[in-house]
């Protein structure tokens, strides 16, 4: 399972600006209304990140993590947060707030999180995964993992 965080530094690289890391905090995340496909014991609700992205930019970006469909590609959705069941953009169910700017819109990612809700929801008696904001690290470079590959 990939994550957003491996098609930052693409975000960068293409001059968009990467709020949490700016403002030196972890990506908020937030739990949504979208539901997934049960797999077994298995279900509950996608969960996001968001990226505020200066709405002329807001293209480029879509461009640029397309690219890499494996770390969750193309966000799944741009603009109204409530629309995903999201309240308030300042109380992230994980990670941090981030300054969102007039010009600004919200941009919606798929997130590596959405598995430890279901697995949550499952009450399984012994799962590993990652922490929301701490990666396992491996030997795969961002570069790696552009394209379906």
């Amino acid at each position: 399972m990939g994550c957003s965080f491996s098609f930052e530094a693409e975000l960068l690289a293409a001059g968009i600006e990467v709020r949490h890391i700016t403002e030196g905090v972890n990506v908020p995340m937030y739990n949504t209304n979208l539901p997934l496909q049960g797999a077994g014991a298995l279900h509950g609700n996608m969960v996001v990140s968001m990226r505020p992205i200066p709405a002329s930019q807001v293209a480029k970006a879509v461009e640029v993590t397309a690219a890499m469909p494996r770390v969750h590609g193309a966000p799944i959705h741009v603009g109204d947060p409530a629309s995903l069941g999201i309240k308030d953009l300042s109380h992230p169910d994980y990670g941090d707030p981030v300054t969102i700017k007039d010009g600004e819109l919200p941009v919606f990612w798929p997130c590596g999180v959405t598995p430890q809700n279901a697995i949550m929801q499952s009450k399984l008696p012994l799962v590993i995964t990652h922490a929301p904001g701490h990666m396992l690290i491996t030997d795969v470079l961002n570069a790696d993992l552009k394209g379906n590959g």
